[in-house]
C-alpha cells in the first residue's frame, strides 16, 4: 500500500477525469507516522506549534490572544473555538469568526484583507454580554448572519443558548447586535449545519446527547427574526430509539425517523416538551420523552454537510467519548452521517478503521475526535480534542470515491497534522471560501494562554512563521 495520499490520482482512477481537475493540493501529503512532541511552553515555536506532512507547505500565526488584550485590555478572554467565515453576499470569505469558550464569553473577528497584525482582528461582542458563556458553535447562516452558542448547561438549564450576531460585518468593536433566537430548545450547542433546503442541525454535547433538526416556516427568510419567527425541532430516532452508545456498546446505525419535540411554530407540544421557568423548551427533557425516545450519542458534537456528485447530502457528526470496552487505550470516539435522503445512520470512521500509513487499524492513535472539516473537493477531516494528556491531530479520512464509508481498497485514515503547543488543543479547522490551498485553525488555551490562529498554506505565500 502507498504512504503517500495523492488525491488527484485517485480521483482521476474513480472518475476517469485528469488529475488537473482536483484544486486543492492539501491531499497531497505523507501520513505522519506519530504525533508532534511538546514544544516550550511560550516558546518561539508556539507560533508555528503544527508538524505538518508536506514540507512543501507552510504555517503562520494570523492572530493572537496576548496582542489583543496589549492592544485593549480584558477585550479578549481566549479559549478561540470554532471557525467560520462570510460564506455569503459581498466579499465572501474577507472574514473569520469565532467565539471564546470561556465562562466570559465573546465573539471576535479577523479581517483576512488587513495587511496590519495588530488592527485586522477585533472583538465584535464582549466577553460576558448577556451572561453568555463557553461559547462553541461557529456557523454562518444562510442570509448573511452570523451563529453561535453555548457549550454550557446549568442547572435549570439557564444556558444552552442559541445566539445570532445580526450585523456581523459591520459591527464595531463590541458593537455585535447579539440576539437570543428562543425558538430554538436548549441544549449543550457545539455543532450547527443548514442543508440545501435551510433546515438547521444542532446537537446536544452530552453522555447520551441527540441529534436535532429545526425547520422554519419560512426557510429562505432574509433575516433571522423572520427565519427563527416560527418553526418545527425534531429529534433523531434510530430504529426503536432510546439507545446510548456508552463506553462499552456498539455503533448505532440504521434507519432513522426525526420525531418532533415542539408544535410546528415552536411552542410546547403537549405530553412531549418541557418548559424551562423563563418559557422556552429543554430540548434534552424533550429528546427523552417516552413518546419521542430520541437516540443517545456519547458526546455528539461538530457536524459537517458533504454534498455528492448526485446531490445527496450527508450530514457528518462526530461522537467523542464513543468506545466498544471502556478502554480509552485502544481508541475513542466515532464519526457518522446521516444520509438525508434516506435517513440512514452509518458509521464512517472509528478506532477500527486502517491507518493508512501502517495498514493496521488506528486504534488508540485515535481518541476524543472532536471538529470535523470539509475542504473544496469534498474530503472529511476529524480534528482530536487533546484529553487527559493525549496526542493532538488532525486526520485526514481518505474516501476516495466518497460514498461515505472507509471500506474500499487503500481507504482509512491518515494522521495530516499536529499540535505540539502544550495544554492546548486544535480547535475549528477551517478551509478558506476562496483559496482552496489554504485552511486555518485555532490553537486553543495553551498552557501559555497565547491562544492563536494558524494559517496552513499548501501553496505557501509567505516564508514559514511570517505573521503579514
Amino acid at each position: 500500500m502507498s504512504h503517500r495520499v495523492p488525491l488527484a490520482l485517485a480521483l482521476a482512477v474513480i472518475t476517469g477525469l485528469p488529475a488537473l481537475a482536483v484544486s486543492t493540493k492539501f491531499p497531497d501529503f505523507t501520513p505522519l507516522t506519530s504525533s508532534a512532541l511538546p514544544l516550550p511552553v511560550d516558546g518561539p515555536d508556539e507560533a508555528i506549534p503544527i508538524t505538518l506532512p508536506n514540507p512543501k507547505w507552510s504555517q503562520r500565526t494570523v492572530a493572537d490572544r496576548r496582542t489583543q488584550n496589549n492592544l485593549v485590555i480584558n477585550s479578549n478572554s481566549g479559549a478561540w473555538d470554532m471557525i467560520t467565515s462570510n460564506e455569503t453576499g459581498p466579499g465572501a470569505g474577507r472574514y473569520l469568526f469565532m467565539p471564546f469558550e470561556t465562562g466570559s464569553a465573546g465573539v471576535q473577528r479577523v479581517d483576512l484583507q488587513n495587511p496590519h497584525y495588530e488592527q485586522r482582528t477585533v472583538t465584535i461582542v464582549a466577553p460576558g454580554t448577556q451572561g453568555f458563556v463557553s461559547g462553541d458553535a461557529s456557523r454562518w447562516t444562510p442570509w448573511g448572519g452570523y451563529l453561535t452558542a453555548e457549550e454550557s448547561w446549568g442547572t435549570g438549564s439557564v444556558k444552552g443558548r442559541l445566539f445570532e450576531v445580526t450585523n456581523p460585518i459591520t459591527a464595531g468593536p463590541n458593537g455585535g447586535d447579539f440576539v437570543w433566537r428562543t425558538i430554538v430548545p436548549r441544549v449543550s450547542h457545539e455543532g450547527l449545519a443548514f442543508d440545501e433546503n435551510n433546515a438547521m442541525y444542532f446537537v446536544d454535547e452530552l453522555n447520551g446527547g441527540s441529534i436535532y433538526k429545526y425547520v422554519s416556516t419560512n426557510p429562505d427568510a432574509t433575516s433571522g427574526d423572520d427565519y427563527f419567527a416560527s418553526g418545527q425541532t425534531f429529534a433523531l430516532r434510530v430504529g426503536a430509539g432510546g439507545q446510548f452508545e456508552g463506553n462499552n456498546g456498539p455503533a448505532i446505525i440504521g434507519a432513522a425517523a426525526w420525531v418532533a419535540i415542539t408544535n410546528p411554530t415552536g411552542g410546547a407540544l403537549a405530553g412531549i416538551s418541557t418548559l424551562l421557568p423563563d418559557g422556552t423548551i429543554d430540548g434534552r427533557a424533550a429528546a427523552d420523552d417516552n413518546d419521542v425516545r430520541a437516540t443517545g450519542y456519547n458526546r455528539p458534537e461538530d457536524m459537517v454537510l458533504q454534498t455528492l456528485a448526485d446531490g445527496t447530502q450527508l450530514l457528518y457528526f462526530a461522537t467523542t467519548d464513543s468506545d466498544v470496552n471502556n478502554s480509552g487505550a485502544d481508541g475513542t470516539s466515532r464519526v457518522y452521517n446521516l444520509n438525508l435522503s434516506t435517513n440512514e445512520v452509518r458509521l464512517f470512521a472509528a478506532p477500527q478503521s486502517t491507518d493508512v500509513a501502517t495498514g493496521s487499524p488506528v486504534g488508540g492513535s485515535l481518541r476524543n475526535a472532536d471538529n470535523l472539516a470539509i475542504d473544496a473537493e469534498g474530503n472529511i477531516y476529524i480534528v482530536e480534542d487533546r484529553g487527559g494528556g493525549s496526542d493532538d491531530d488532525i486526520w485526514f479520512a481518505a474516501d476516495w470515491n466518497k460514498d461515505g464509508d472507509l471500506l474500499d481498497a487503500d481507504e482509512g485514515l491518515a494522521r495530516w497534522a499536529s499540535n505540539g503547543a502544550q495544554g492546548s488543543e486544535f480547535t475549528g479547522l477551517y478551509f478558506d471560501l476562496r483559496n482552496p490551498n489554504r485552511a486555518f485553525v485555532n490553537i486553543q488555551h495553551p498552557s501559555s494562554d497565547v491562544d492563536r490562529l494558524i494559517e496552513i498554506s499548501a501553496s505557501p505565500q509567505y516564508q514559514q512563521g511570517n505573521k503579514p
